[in-house]
């Protein structure tokens, strides 16, 4: 069975401490209830999780979503956003993990890219040195979201092919924005082979669109 490999780019700065931080790991875990209640993603679907503040951390190794198996993500009290080291490090690993289809083989379908931050980049400058190489790695999809006042769409809408606003970060929105996340990759998962492009689901009323 070919792989549908799904990347989470997740801020864990200093603005995420406390209900938000909480809240976040509340929300994944709905999401992987349900993606397991679809039988084809039991099959198909892969999943990485790398957080972000001023360290990049690999949390869950691309992992097929039976095995999925997450700790509790935490976060530092403070701290920057260093966005475009996340970006380099997801580079890097989809370079190195993404199976190229063969005479004998089917590779991988085309990846999924989501990120989420309730800031902005501090390393701008290699957040910026890195869209391109990024966009170069012929992701399906590119999901941005921007949660909180302190975010800004427009850092996101540089690199990503949607960009979605949260007004708040507390545990109703992320549960409304994580659920619909979960819905995307499975419209994703069934269109595989049939068109390049994933035909959004409806966002919930939290969801703002932006592009």
């Amino acid at each position: 069975m070919r792989r549908l490999p799904v990347y989470l780019l997740l801020d864990t700065s200093g603005s995420m401490n406390g209900e938000p931080i909480q809240a976040l790991n509340n929300a994944l875990s709905g999401m992987i209830a349900n993606l397991r209640s679809d039988p084809l993603a039991m099959e198909t679907l892969w999943i990485s999780i790398i957080t972000f503040d001023k360290e990049v951390k690999e949390v869950l190794p691309l992992t097929d979503l039976p095995s999925y198996n997450l700790r509790e993500i935490t976060c530092p009290k403070s701290g920057p956003t260093h966005t475009g080291q996340a970006l380099e490090f997801v580079y890097g690993k989809v370079k190195q993990e993404i199976r190229k289809g063969t005479d004998t083989q089917k590779g991988d379908w085309r990846p999924l890219l989501f990120i989420f931050t309730d800031g902005n980049p501090n390393d701008l400058y290699l957040y910026q040195e890195m869209i391109p190489q990024v966009k170069s790695l012929n992701f399906a999809s590119i999901v941005g979201c921007a949660a909180g006042r302190l975010s800004n769409d427009e850092f996101l809408k540089e690199l990503c092919d949607v960009v979605v606003h949260l007004d708040v970060a507390d545990s109703t929105t992320l549960k409304s924005f994580f659920k619909w996340v979960s819905e995307t990759i499975e419209h994703g998962n069934k269109s595989m082979g049939t068109t390049d492009t994933i035909d959004l689901p409806p966002p919930p009323d939290e969801i703002h669109f932006v592009i």
